[in-house]
């Protein structure tokens, strides 16, 4: 008897070490977030063999848990569904920074049935363990109805608390690196990408072309009298200014669309599987979202702002990256050294537009 239960510690032991192994390799090998936590969260499936488990990280700016990872037959259910801070097991949890086994949940004033009512499902046992930095609760990983007809235990609480931390450096790791990248590709000013990353853009959108013949196009802008701005005003707001027109560009383009900030007061968005005519209607409403604002109106400042643009379609006006940019850049000093505020096509005219 004695020689079983020794026995019996050991291949626990042993599974333990491998479920420490595996998350190891996973957590170094990549830096993907969702990819991560998918193959951590398949470890533990492998080892709780539970109905249903979940990985919930919590959203600072709501105060709540939503759920990032969901396997077992309620998955799909869960995808939209947001449980508050303080709120069910997984709220508790998530609230305190502790560890919590309930084995009978209907036993326990904590549990909520709000989330089996939705997805109709029926949760016996819960464990849920807290994924912390430096007791900054990232969020929670929960474990439901484990071992269909196996008790819960304090082990697989510790088991799940070392998974957890496993979890919570991952997502650091990889939101500390995401927010690495957006640096190095973003304007500080604007948000928008910057001129270098917008190279990188032009170039994909030319192998796309190449592979697919999609064509692409790009409008360029500068603002009309912006030294103004900053001669008026000073160049605090200038930058404020920058960063609001940032805003309406993001607000006027569409979600494919690219915008990058170019240089001073210069601005490039990028257009995929575009021609010239849907490229010049696009430009006409980002004309006209500009012209439409009024910037800090609240301040008593009323600043509006004018822009010169040009249009150009790759293909068509040029077969490089740089003629493109030449293409465009042509087009849009056709309309800043004469009216201003209106729109040039790369290889027409004045007059035929």
């Amino acid at each position: 008897m004695q020689d079983k239960t020794i026995e019996e510690r050991f291949r626990r032991y042993q599974e333990e070490v491998n479920i420490y192994n595996r998350i190891g390799k996973a957590l170094t090998s990549s830096l993907d977030i969702g990819e991560i936590l998918q193959k951590i969260m398949e470890t533990v499936g492998d080892y709780f063999r539970p109905g249903n488990w979940s990985l919930l990280l919590l959203d600072e700016r709501s105060d709540e848990l939503y759920f990032e990872v969901a396997v077992g037959v309620a998955a799909e259910r869960l995808k939209d569904l947001r449980i508050r801070r303080g709120e069910g097991i997984a709220g508790w949890v998530a609230m305190h920074g502790e560890p919590l086994l309930v084995s009978d949940v209907n036993s326990d004033p904590r549990f909520s049935h709000k989330i089996d009512r939705i997805c109709n499902f029926d949760t016996q046992s819960i464990i849920a363990v807290p994924m912390k930095i430096k007791d900054k609760v990232l969020g929670v990983i929960e474990i439901i109805n484990s071992r269909e007809f196996i008790s819960l235990s304090t082990s697989d609480v510790d088991i799940l608390s070392t998974v957890a931390d496993y979890a919570a450096i991952a997502i650091e790791n990889s939101r500390n690196y995401q927010r690495v990248q957006e640096l190095t590709i973003t304007d500080d000013v604007t948000g928008l990408y910057n001129a270098r990353h917008l190279q990188h853009i032009i170039k994909g959108e030319i192998d796309r072309f190449e592979r697919y013949r999609s064509s692409f196009s790009i409008i360029f802008f500068d603002l009309d009298y912006f030294k103004k701005v900053n001669d008026t005003y000073g160049h605090l707001v200038g930058s404020r200014t920058l960063a609001k027109v940032g805003e309406v560009i993001m607000n006027t383009i569409r979600k494919v669309d690219m915008a990058a900030r170019y240089g001073g007061d210069e601005f490039v968005i990028i257009l995929p599987q575009t021609d010239k005519r849907q490229a010049y209607s696009a430009a006409r409403r980002l004309r006209n979202a500009i012209n439409g604002e009024v910037f800090f109106t609240e301040e008593g400042y009323n600043i509006s702002i004018t822009a010169s643009f040009g249009v150009a379609t790759y293909g068509d006006d040029a077969t490089t990256k740089d003629d493109l940019l030449r293409a465009v850049d042509e087009a849009m000093y056709q309309i800043k050294e004469t009216s201003k505020d209106a729109i040039a096509l790369a290889g027409a005219p004045l007059s035929s537009l």
